[in-house]
């Protein structure tokens, strides 16, 4: 079990961790299971550094975290919501169409316009209040969504980097998704308004790449959590 978690922070993050467990396929499978977990990991990091820069300016310090968040993760996410949103406008309707745009490299002008405005929210919610119960749900939130989507949606692209990860142990992630919601519903109402934002961004996103794929793609996956994290900073922002 523990070299599932290693691999979903090798995966997730740019934490180092040892690469002798990346081979084995069982392992990769489980490493869904610690999803969650490595999201709590991320904001525990963002939150120790919005505490050390606690006394800067507001938009000084959100930028530092948000330059932090995208340093840890190395823009993995970032890279698929880019790709879904070339694909979506330029596929046009079109399954194969979408599907081959997202194998394109380059960032096309939709990809770009996304990225901004995304971050630009991110930005906007950090600066607006103190957020810093978003620091922690938003990437814990943003990683169980991906729990989410792989137990209930198929996976559209064979071979894929998320093609190993449809046989994890279902019992096991189902009771690490329970933990997370029971661990929102504990903490206030606050945590059940961000955990409400998330399910409703992840059935919303789920529907639109069943109706455009039949399914998903690490793409999608990656626009999925960019999506979820930004919505629950909004929507903790706007409650403040």
């Amino acid at each position: 079990m523990m070299r599932g978690l290693l691999i979903a922070i090798g995966f997730l993050t740019r934490i180092p961790v040892p690469a002798d467990g990346f081979g084995d396929p069982q392992a990769r499978s489980r490493s869904l299971l610690w999803y969650p977990l490595v999201g709590l990991l991320i904001g525990a990091l963002l939150y120790a550094l919005a505490w050390a820069a606690h006394g800067w300016p507001p938009m000084l310090s959100s930028a530092m975290v948000l330059v932090a968040w995208v340093a840890v993760t190395g823009a993995l996410h970032l890279d698929g919501l880019a790709d879904s949103a070339d694909a979506w406008i330029g596929g046009l309707g079109d399954r194969e169409r979408t599907l081959a745009i997202m194998k394109d490299p380059r960032c096309g002008p939709a990809g770009v316009v996304a990225l901004v405005l995304v971050l630009l929210l991110k930005f906007a919610a950090l600066a607006s209040v103190p957020v810093s119960l978003g620091l922690l749900l938003a990437p814990l939130l943003g990683r169980a969504v991906l729990t989410v989507a792989f137990l209930t949606t198929p996976y559209v692209r064979s071979g894929g980097l998320g093609s190993g990860l449809m046989d994890a142990p279902r019992v096991a992630c189902l009771g690490m998704l329970a933990l997370v919601a029971l661990g929102c519903v504990v903490t206030g109402w606050r945590s059940v308004l961000a955990l409400t934002v998330a399910m409703l961004v992840v059935a919303l996103w789920r529907r639109a790449g069943m109706q455009r794929l039949g399914g998903m793609t690490g793409d999608t996956c990656g626009a999925l959590t960019e999506l979820t994290e930004a919505a629950v900073l909004v929507a903790l922002a706007a409650s403040a």
